[in-house]
């Protein structure tokens, strides 16, 4: 018996919203985990189900056995294959080159330059810099690539210090926000905004002039909320020089590195040109491996997984999203796209918007906005985010990151960001 397509989008719904559960269960699945005995096949399984990069490559495995079921396996294997995996495949291969030693020195440096320039205490000036910096950078080597280097940075010099749980989440969650929305200043970089510029000729006239000040705005005005609000906090941190590498790295190996990170920014649609860079990165680390620090290329590849998960099973949610799509005035679709991007991906959510015919201007720059606003509300909301998460989520502890904490975080430079691309 062939499944029928209404069935298959009834079941890929079905098994979508499991795994959206899932995420905000994973605290509580880690917790049944260590109720059982180190050496116990249980006690792996759900430690593993309690990774949040884990949750909808789950998903989409169970769906397309499902699917092989009731249609056969070829018929499965089509369906996979049809999926776009660019952007998993391209995600995992940028966060891995972001993470050598040389371009997060880079990225630092660049940081730090600029913290420089802020006549405040030295903790001060360069959280207000990496939380603006950083994410404006994603307009420009993309948003998983500006993820990456913030995060790294974040954690070395804030979340391995002894500060607050108020003080983590707040910062994670305008970390998510100002990642979103940083890059909309060009047509490429962030996701949701590639998705629809080639079929709407959004140029990077159109992208700075409708988006870009806005974004570069919402941004200033959320990181300098914030680091008023924890001042003293900030203030109080220790501040030593990070540790300097006992060989010094020659000019050479950050320029190549730099000039690998370029282009394939430059070939991020292009799979077989990234993955070749990809190689030739391997072996310049490879023979340089006593300048560089241990390759970080799980957390990727687990980032990769999440998101190849979220491809598989978001496209058949077009049955339920379009209709929403085309009923909604403009103002009522950049709510919606808000609220939306919480639940589903907001790549996915603006690739459905691109696919339906005779949308208004202002409905588009309303889906796009909206779907960039609430890109920071949960790990699922943008791309880049499950690297961020990764990053970062052993900093929160035994039981990592809330889903409810990360939302509550969230919501305040998400209001700025949804008042400055409305109203300005």
């Amino acid at each position: 018996m062939i499944l029928s397509i209404p069935t298959l989008d009834i079941a890929a719904t079905l098994f979508f919203a499991l795994a959206i559960i899932h995420t905000f269960l994973v605290k509580f699945i880690h917790k049944m985990a260590d109720r059982f005995s180190k050496k116990s096949f249980l006690r792996t399984v759900l430690h593993l189900l309690s990774e949040v990069e884990v949750v909808f490559g789950f998903w989409a495995l169970v769906f397309i056995i499902f699917f092989s079921f009731h249609s056969g396996l070829s018929l499965s294997m089509s369906y996979l294959t049809s999926r776009n995996m660019t952007e998993p495949a391209f995600v995992f291969v940028i966060m891995t080159i972001c993470a050598s030693k040389p371009i997060l020195e880079c990225g630092n440096l660049l940081i730090e330059f600029f913290s420089r320039l802020l006549p405040l205490k030295k903790s001060l000036s360069f959280f207000i810099s990496a939380l603006i910096i950083g994410p404006i950078l994603g307009s420009f080597i993309t948003e998983p690539a500006a993820m990456t280097i913030t995060a790294l940075v974040l954690l070395e010099r804030f979340y391995l210090k002894p500060i607050s749980i108020q003080l983590k989440y707040a910062i994670i969650g305008l970390l998510f926000v100002n990642i979103s929305i940083g890059g909309t200043l060009t047509p490429y970089a962030a996701p949701p905004v590639l998705m629809v510029a080639r079929v709407w000729n959004w140029d990077l006239t159109f992208m700075l002039s409708q988006f870009g000040w806005k974004a570069f705005l919402a941004v200033v005005i959320s990181t300098l909320t914030l680091s008023y609000k924890f001042k003293k906090e900030l203030m109080s941190l220790s501040w030593e020089k990070t540790s300097t590498a006992k060989i010094k790295m020659p000019l050479w190996i950050y320029f190549v590195h730099l000039l690998i990170l370029i282009l394939t920014v430059i070939s991020s649609h292009e799979p077989a040109k990234f993955f070749a860079l990809f190689i030739l990165f391997l072996a310049v680390f490879r023979f340089t491996t006593q300048y560089q620090d241990q390759l970080r290329w799980q957390q990727g590849l687990m980032v990769g997984f999440f998101l190849a998960g979220l491809v598989a099973l978001g496209g058949p949610q077009r049955w339920w999203l379009e209709p929403i799509l085309v009923e909604l005035q403009s103002w009522t679709l950049y709510l919606g796209a808000i609220a939306l991007t919480a639940i589903t991906d907001n790549a996915a959510l603006t690739y459905l918007g691109s696919q339906v015919p005779h949308l208004s201007d202002s409905s588009k720059y309303a889906l796009v906005a909206g779907s960039v606003v609430g890109g920071g509300l949960t790990v699922i909301a943008n791309a880049p985010n499950p690297a961020g998460y990764g990053i970062l989520n052993l900093s929160f502890g035994k039981n990592g990151i809330s889903a409810w904490s990360l939302f509550k975080a969230a919501l305040w430079p998400t209001f700025i960001s949804a008042l400055c691309f409305w109203f300005l």
